[in-house]
């Protein structure tokens, strides 16, 4: 990965034509203060940011897949997380982007694609985002009873019905986590075959069973923790047979 020093992208920025996009994909950039700095339209894809202050900067259009938003190690063993408070981020591509633990204070993602961004810990306060920032709301029903698939071992198809009192959460992907659900059907893939019970690929001993209710005492409330506790389902019956790979 080619490490990208703050005179060597400020002389890049300076000679490029404008409108046209700067590609640095693949690139590491490590202890700068771009605050401010204009650099839109740039390729980020697969970049590595570690303690670098973007405060106020113009990131708007920016591609930004896979990259890292990560934090400094210091020599003292002091940490120097990298900061986005207050940037434009419009119209930017994010996804798997990794924000985790990073000042977004008052960031405007408007127009943004953050599908599986990784937002854990980071601070949202102020964070700018309407109907057209792509996969940042929640993607379950916030109120009111739904259905719900998920495959358990052996292949087996759960259909769940997820009551109204279910808290539910979901993050920037399409998998949804609830508290509890009652076990409406199960059956194979391909709906040839029925049973009355299945148990959980992640938990063996955490089973389903047609007509009773499932609990997951162990439901995480925040939405933004990856592979956080509940049960996990998807809106679809596709979904999740294409989450199972």
């Amino acid at each position: 990965m080619r490490k990208i020093r703050e005179e060597e992208l400020k002389s890049m920025l300076e000679s490029r034509v404008a409108g046209e996009t700067l590609d640095l994909n693949q690139c590491s950039f490590e202890n700068m203060d771009l605050g401010g700095w204009n650099l839109q339209n740039i390729n980020f894809d697969d970049c590595d940011f570690k303690g670098i202050t973007f405060d106020g900067a113009d990131l708007s259009g920016i591609t930004a897949r896979n990259a890292l938003f990560g934090e400094l190690i210091l020599p003292d063993g002091s940490k120097m997380k990298t900061s986005l408070s207050g940037c434009n981020l419009q119209n930017a591509i994010l996804e798997s982007a990794d924000f985790r633990g990073c000042d977004l204070r008052d960031a405007d993602i408007r127009g943004a694609d953050v599908y599986s961004a990784a937002f854990y810990q980071a601070d949202l306060t102020g964070i700018q985002a309407d109907e057209t920032t792509k996969h940042f709301w929640m993607s379950c029903p916030e109120k009111g009873a739904f259905l719900g698939w998920k495959v358990c071992y052996g292949c087996r198809i759960v259909l769940l019905l997820i009551p109204e009192d279910a808290r539910r959460v979901s993050g920037t992907r399409e998998e949804i986590r609830c508290e509890k659900a009652k076990v409406l059907t199960i059956d194979s893939i391909d709906g040839k075959e029925n049973y009355t019970e299945a148990h959980s690929y992640v938990d063996e001993n955490f089973y389903y069973r047609v007509g009773q209710m499932a609990y997951a005492e162990n439901f995480n409330p925040d939405r933004f923790v990856d592979s956080g506790g509940g049960i996990h389902v998807w809106l679809s019956r596709e979904e999740a047979i294409a989450y199972l790979g």
